[in-house]
């Protein structure tokens, strides 16, 4: 019984969910686990501490020269620009567009929408503001007593609960989701690195040739919708791009063959992002295809 229920957690399939986009197709992906997200964090947090050690020397020769009363409200800055350095980097860098932070890219998982839909700022500002709570809180407010002397053990206890309380939050749940997870509506997943990726505009597909769009019908989608259609002809699975090229074809009143489906689909892409990249050009930006 025992050997069984190990078995079962440690499949990997146990960690693959549906993600499904906006047109409707099923773009499975898979989670992250505990150790993999645990070891992206700690990367990160190696980056923030070496850039906010060498900051701190910057400021201490820097202001060697002043006395104590007039380095004090130098300090109190110093105090919040680490508080912004470690929250606008993972925030800056998770609202990107690899939705990685260094640490994450190094381990190969980035941020997504449990929506299926792109990842929005607000959902970044959400759960990367939950981590100062799940976290830094309480391990501030130890080091913040034990560097006035007053620490004592039950604080610490408490505040090392805490923060540890939070933190194993995610191997408790199925999905592997922290509370910021939770909250902001997003999860961690998989994002092997690919050692080179072909520009899929610049593919020469004879039958793609044949379709041509007119503006309106380029009109219909946006960046959102551009990405997720090369997720799928990325992919290259069959029955993706037929339903994807079905869906498509249907919004835009066109007519295609499903043996054609990957074709139409090469064929729309190219002209759709060369659309939007004159329409930005013109600061137009179409981030949707619920945008006018």
């Amino acid at each position: 019984m025992a050997t069984a229920k190990t078995a079962k957690v440690r499949d990997p399939a146990a960690l693959i969910r549906p993600l499904i986009t906006p047109e409707g197709v099923d773009l499975r992906v898979k989670l992250a686990d505990a150790g993999t997200r645990a070891s992206g964090f700690l990367l990160d947090a190696v980056i923030i501490i070496v850039a906010a050690v060498v900051i701190s020397l910057v400021v201490i020769f820097g202001l060697s020269g002043l006395g104590f009363d007039s380095a004090q409200p130098l300090f109190i800055v110093w105090i919040i620009f680490i508080f912004f350095l470690r929250n606008i980097y993972f925030i800056a860098f998770e609202a990107g567009r690899r939705a990685a932070t260094p640490g994450k890219r190094m381990v190969g998982i980035r941020v997504a929408s449990r929506s299926g839909a792109g990842l929005t700022i607000d959902q970044v500002i959400a759960r990367n503001l939950m981590r100062e709570i799940e976290v830094f809180l309480p391990l501030s407010i130890i080091a913040a007593r034990g560097s006035a002397g007053v620490a004592d053990t039950l604080s610490t206890i408490f505040g090392l609960v805490w923060a540890l309380l939070f933190s194993l939050f995610l191997l408790f749940n199925r999905d592997r989701l922290r509370i910021g997870d939770l909250l902001a509506g997003t999860w961690v997943v998989e994002a092997p690195k690919v050692a080179l990726v072909e520009d899929l505009s610049l593919r020469n597909d004879p039958i793609a040739a044949r379709f041509q769009f007119s503006a309106a019908q380029l009109d219909a989608y946006g960046i959102a919708e551009l990405q997720k259609l090369e997720e799928v002809l990325r992919r290259d699975d069959y029955f993706a791009l037929k339903a994807v090229a079905e869906t498509i074809s249907r919004k835009i009143n066109a007519r295609v063959e499903p043996v054609d489906s990957r074709a139409f689909l090469t064929a729309y892409y190219g002209e759709l992002r060369a659309h939007l990249e004159r329409k930005l050009l013109l600061g137009n930006r179409k981030a949707d295809k619920y945008a006018r």
